[in-house]
């Protein structure tokens, strides 16, 4: 028999968890409180146009997320452009050329390695050794310590550092290398680095993030007869068996109440379900958990979160501005006013928007304190400079969206919690539960997953 599953959150997780659960046949109801799905990794409206909250890189190793995809109906082909293994800086940047080539792993590695431009002899030995030690030891440390640490303690050169693992890191876990664990860096790398070849192979969305999967993982779950409240804020998720009262009558014997409002549910709504997934961020679940004392302890540990801001600048210029790449990654000197990291290409990616630039900063809290129109021209003048096209310092507008909490900080032997609760029926979901990945579209995708697959002793297969 068919149960009524509550999904409290649309980003990626959420939308995860509602497939899987309607796949196994339950009737699910997905709220969202913005009216537009996605969560940390979607689109929103600004006063130019509408806008990703974030430029993101895919993986070939996102396994989960492309299955996800694919079970939808987002053919991979249109939605992601695909390119191989690359670490390649703008001309006047002074840093490096890196690319792999089509060739079985690790083959591919090694050719790469051999004909980058911009590494010395010892940089490309540092990085060989680096690669055949961390395979011996399964890309994984008895005691978690910092990248940083990692770093020196498997003597990396300061060159490769720069070029290779600092904006690595920055991009996989957005935490400086300094605070960054290294097992986390680890797992990364050994599913992309250390796997086949299609593993390492990047991914970039032609697609806006919401439309990428969340609003067609949505129109999947309507076919189906589930229902979708984007605009819907539920602000209680309570027992029907509490202490405080008997079950109410039209509960029907179920579980859980949901209290929400907002123009989706016409106002104030209620409603019961046999079980629920809290797929919001770490803030708004833990908000939902204190209403309960046996997860007080949790939404305290979620409380706690430290969280890290992406930053992403948008710069428009004519249409008949581009860059020779679809990205290309920048050195960052914060002290220099140079914080862009990597640049994008938007116009390569999608027609609509020729001439528009994406900078990404990771970790971010430092430039987003400039303020936005003093950010937007230091980025300006950055590109102008390393790419020696003086044009493009004068974009005709820009747009500079900071996503504050845009994930945790992932430190050294960090706690993250698992998917179940102390309470049978109530799941979480999203990239802060416990995973070997940080905080990403693939560990969002996989933790909805876990979650779905977590309630099947309640809800039955």
């Amino acid at each position: 028999m068919a149960k009524q599953v509550a999904v409290v959150g649309g980003g990626w997780a959420g939308c995860t968890a509602a497939v899987e659960l309607a796949q196994a046949g339950h009737q699910v109801t997905l709220f969202e409180a913005a009216r537009i799905l996605g969560g940390r990794a979607r689109r929103i409206s600004t006063d130019r146009r509408d806008l990703d909250n974030g430029q993101h890189i895919m993986l070939g190793a996102y396994a989960e997320s492309l299955r996800l995809m694919r079970q939808v109906g987002v053919a991979r082909d249109t939605a992601l452009l695909t390119l191989p293994l690359q670490m390649r800086y703008a001309p006047g940047n002074g840093g490096m050329d890196f690319v792999a080539p089509r060739l079985p792993a690790p083959l591919h590695l090694g050719l790469a390695l051999l004909r980058a431009t911009g590494l010395s002899a010892e940089d490309k030995m540092s990085l060989a050794r680096f690669s055949s030690s961390a395979r011996w030891m399964r890309w994984q440390l008895n005691n978690d310590c910092s990248v940083a640490e990692l770093m020196e303690r498997f003597d990396q050169t300061a060159r490769l550092v720069q070029l290779m693992w600092r904006p690595l890191c920055l991009a996989a876990l957005n935490t400086p290398p300094e605070r960054a664990s290294a097992n986390v860096f680890l797992a990364v790398l050994r599913d992309s680095l250390g796997a086949k070849r299609a593993a390492s192979d990047m991914l970039l969305p032609r697609a806006d993030l919401s439309a990428l999967f969340p609003e067609a993982a949505a129109k999947w779950l309507q076919q189906r007869g589930c229902t979708v409240r984007a605009g819907a804020k539920v602000a209680g998720v309570l027992r029907t068996d509490a202490a405080d009262g008997a079950a109410p009558a039209d509960a029907g014997g179920r579980a859980w109440r949901i209290d929400a409002s907002g123009a989706a549910v016409g106002g104030n709504w209620t409603s019961y379900y046999d079980a629920v997934v809290l797929a919001g961020s770490p803030a708004a679940t833990a908000v939902l958990l204190h209403q309960h004392a046996e997860t007080a302890g949790l939404a305290e540990q979620l409380t706690a979160f430290e969280h890290e801001p992406i930053t992403t600048c948008y710069l428009q210029y004519g249409p008949a501005v581009g860059l020779e790449q679809p990205f290309f990654a920048l050195i960052d000197d914060p002290a220099s006013q140079r914080w862009g990291q990597f640049v994008f290409d938007r116009g390569q990616l999608d027609a609509a928007q020729q001439g528009l630039l994406a900078v990404v900063i990771s970790a971010s809290g430092s430039a987003a304190a400039e303020g936005q129109d003093l950010l937007a021209e230091a980025v300006a003048v950055q590109l102008a400079e390393v790419f020696q096209r003086p044009e493009l310092g004068r974009p005709e507008w820009f747009k500079v969206i900071t996503e504050k909490r845009a994930t945790y900080a992932c430190t050294p032997g960090m706690q993250r919690p698992a998917n179940e609760t102390p309470l049978p029926g109530l799941v979480l979901a999203g990239d802060y539960t416990a995973g070997e990945y940080p905080a990403t579209i693939e560990m969002a995708v996989r933790s909805g997953a876990a979650a779905a697959k977590s309630l099947r002793s309640v809800l039955g297969r």
